[in-house]
């Protein structure tokens, strides 16, 4: 069941209210500044990449992409729920910041420093660490570096190292984690009552409540969507299933037929080969009459 929540019910670890809030210049160069340790005079937000729908991502996006004055590219996304492929999304992020730049022009020797970061509401490599950094450097000697300009970082609500941190990352890091209430706490920080008051702003502007309103309306299509497909693919499983136990009651059923079986999509055809699978008295005399659906190579 899909726990519906408001506008006012929001807080940063809501993906909506993530994007919103850091799609706010001064916001995301105050959370980049912090976590990278440089001074950033400026940042271009790409709105139109936030705060959509994106059919060729598979969904709603709501990460903030952004370049700054030296055309350093950075992707943030706010990560609630523990996955298993993070890894491989950092990859596929930077990939597409790459293939952007190409795209327009640029050449390889061109390609700009990318940052992809996620803001995990979990540890995701369950070490305690406040903060996981990586780039690319020599395993048989760590102090060579690749220097691809790509580098990937993991910041985690659940770390204990506070010694090993800025005091600033881990408060920002406990207003994250914390719940509508908490989140309204004195967290002691600037850079959190900077966003506690964005977030406030946020909560309170109507053309926001509109947007929120449009993205839960897409998220609900595709949670729709998701089902339906669901239960499309667990129905034809059922009659694949179906089939291959009528012909497994005439003998063995060979592996390449099992196969052309799991390839057959359509209701209809596997509703006709279980009438041919019932009438059949041999799985060769089944293979011959359904020829015609999928022909015995």
């Amino acid at each position: 069941m899909y726990n519906h929540k408001t506008l006012k019910d929001l807080t940063m670890k809501d993906n909506f209210m993530f994007g919103a809030v850091m799609s706010i210049e001064e916001n995301c160069i105050g959370f980049l500044e912090m976590v990278l340790g440089f001074k950033i005079e400026r940042v271009i937000i790409s709105r139109e990449k936030s705060l959509v729908y994106h059919p060729e991502y598979r969904g709603v996006r709501l990460d903030i992409y952004a370049k700054d004055e030296h055309h350093t590219h950075y992707n943030v996304e706010m990560q609630v729920k523990k996955r298993e492929n993070l890894g491989k999304r950092s990859r596929y992020y930077h990939s597409q910041i790459d293939m952007e730049c190409l795209t327009q022009g640029a050449a390889y020797d061109e390609l700009p420093n990318t940052f992809v970061i996620f803001v995990c509401d979990f540890d995701p490599f369950d070490r305690e660490l406040y903060c996981y950094t990586f780039w690319s450097e020599c395993q048989e000697n760590p102090s060579v570096e690749l220097q691809d300009g790509c580098s990937t970082i993991f910041l985690s609500t659940a770390g204990k190292n506070f010694k090993d941190v800025p005091t600033e990352l881990v408060k920002f890091l406990r207003f994250i984690a914390s719940d509508l209430e908490g989140s309204k706490a004195n967290f002691e920080d600037p850079y959190v009552e900077q966003l506690q008051n964005s977030v406030n702003k946020i909560k309170s502007d109507r053309e926001m409540g509109e947007r929120y309103m449009i993205f839960e309306e897409m998220l609900r299509e595709e949670r729709q969507e998701g089902l339906e497909a669901g239960r499309k693919e667990g129905q034809l499983k059922a009659k694949r299933e179906a089939v291959i136990e009528v012909l497994g009651e005439l003998g063995m059923i060979p592996e390449r037929l099992v196969l052309q079986m799991e390839s057959v999509e359509d209701s209809e055809i596997l509703r006709a080969l279980l009438k041919l699978a019932a009438k059949a008295d041999s799985i060769d005399a089944f293979e011959e009459s359904a020829a015609e659906f999928f022909p015995v190579k």
